[in-house]
């Protein structure tokens, strides 16, 4: 059985689209998503296109702002001549992705235009008239210290914690951080306690500061994950080296269950059967930060490559890497920044399941979101009228297979639904879920994590931390 590393071997060269002469063809499948429907309303035209080669990014070109080699000695001298900004570990998770492409046709932090676009319109408009999308801002705060020091330079350099250059912003624009306006815009609330906003805005500078990224090299954490970071470049190059004609991406912050894998070979399955002869898994957990209740990036790297040892997913139609994004737990509005960067990335499909990048309300006990809503958004999103929608099915525990199935309302009685809530209860007593819920190496992963929090001999318990 392959490994997970051996899932991420490169090849040279940058992945090619074929022409736009390339002959297509359309085909009508049966059991068609809900959210497809209209598109075939509409006729052939507006039908799911089965071709070869890959999505282009959004913009036509993805956009990759790390420095060549032979400049990069050159570009940190030239910071260290510069005023300086002191980047957070979010920050620089921005960073990363703006410098791989994921928000493509993105050059760097957003000017007060791209934010205003972003905050209003969950889009943004080019130069020629079309619209990608974009719905949660890109930005980077700072404080009035740092726009004194700033003065009148046109550029400023990025360091990290330790004062290492990072990268140069060129051609720079300062305004006004309306944290209030963003956090509603973004949120849909005020209310205090949402995760993301108590980290990276409350708190931060009173403007904002946006231009061209130049980043002296690409962005490593050294934490024993960095092979699985791929870029959407050598994700493009994978997919073209592996001849998928489709790419159905399915991004998740947790545990991959058995239900969650019945989800992605059944969609596997219904691609085939439309027509399309190689469609290949991303399996994309989100690796930015995350609240401290979420179980951390690498356990849950554990977990994963332990489904596909134990066989669960298929290692040779499945590439599992990490999207670098830092979460906002912003429901509907977050989701379509889910869906965008993974177009990016090669993508054609994007699976979304119920309440995307929800969380419960801060002050009262029920969901933020409605649990509809990010998949309802999604097929009317603006700029992701060419990434195809696949809602989740409800999958559950069928006592009658002692596995995971999908929901059968004609006998109820027979389903058993295993929340996240339950699954971490019992992972925490050290007790087994029913058989076939989880692969045994998968679910023993989930366990020794909570076991880890156990108090050690000196009484205290490790606190879980936003990471």
């Amino acid at each position: 059985m392959a490994t997970m590393a051996s899932l991420f071997l490169k090849t040279p060269g940058p992945s090619q689209s074929l022409p736009k002469t390339h002959k297509t063809h359309f085909v009508l499948p049966q059991n068609l998503p809900l959210s497809w429907r209209s598109k075939y309303r509409a006729g052939p035209a507006a039908a799911v296109r089965i071709r070869c080669g890959l999505i282009d990014p959004d913009g036509g070109k993805l956009v990759e702002l790390i420095v060549e080699e032979p400049q990069r000695d050159l570009k940190r001298r030239q910071a260290l001549s510069l005023p300086q900004i002191k980047l957070s570990k979010i920050d620089i998770q921005w960073v990363h992705v703006l410098s791989e492409g994921w928000a493509s046709p993105l050059k760097g932090f957003m000017r007060e235009s791209e934010f205003l676009q972003t905050l209003h319109f969950n889009s943004l408009r080019l130069g020629d008239g079309s619209v990608v999308n974009m719905s949660v801002p890109i930005v980077l705060a700072i404080d009035d210290s740092n726009k004194n020091n700033i003065g009148d330079s046109s550029s400023v350099a990025l360091v990290d914690d330790k004062d290492n250059p990072i990268a140069i912003l060129n051609d720079i624009e300062i305004y006004k951080h309306n944290k209030e306006e963003r956090t509603a815009r973004t949120w849909g609330t005020t209310a205090p306690g949402l995760p993301y906003a108590e980290q990276a805005i409350t708190h931060a500078g009173n403007w904002l500061i946006g231009g061209d990224l130049e980043v002296i090299e690409p962005i490593k954490y050294h934490d024993g994950l960095d092979r699985f970071r791929l870029s959407p470049a050598e994700l493009r190059d994978e997919f073209t080296r592996r001849n998928a004609d489709a790419v159905f991406a399915f991004q998740l912050r947790n545990p991959v269950h058995n239900g969650h894998a019945l989800l992605m070979t059944d969609t596997r399955r219904r691609l085939l059967e439309m027509g399309y002869k190689n469609p290949v898994l991303l399996l994309h957990p989100l690796g930015g930060y995350t609240k401290a209740d979420d179980v951390p990036l690498e356990w849950r790297m554990k977990q994963h490559e332990m489904v596909l040892e134990d066989g669960v997913l298929d290692p040779e139609t499945t590439v599992v890497s990490i999207f670098p994004s830092p979460m906002h737990y912003a429901g509907p509005t977050e989701v379509q920044w889910h869906a965008k960067a993974r177009i990016n990335a090669g993508a054609n499909f994007y699976i979304v399941g119920r309440d995307p990048a929800g969380m419960g309300h801060p002050l009262e006990k029920r969901d933020l979101y409605d649990a509809d809503h990010g998949k309802k958004v999604l097929s009317m999103a603006p700029g992701l009228e060419r990434l195809n929608i696949l809602p989740f099915k409800v999958a559950a525990y069928d006592k009658t297979q002692n596995g995971m199935a999908f929901f059968d309302p004609s006998r109820p009685q027979d389903f058993l639904f295993i929340s996240g809530t339950k699954m971490r209860a019992l992972a925490k007593n050290k007790e087994s879920p029913p058989d076939g819920f989880m692969c045994p190496g998968g679910w023993k992963v989930l366990v020794d994590y909570y076991d880890s929090l156990i108090p050690s001999e000196n009484g205290r318990v490790p606190e879980p931390v936003p990471v």
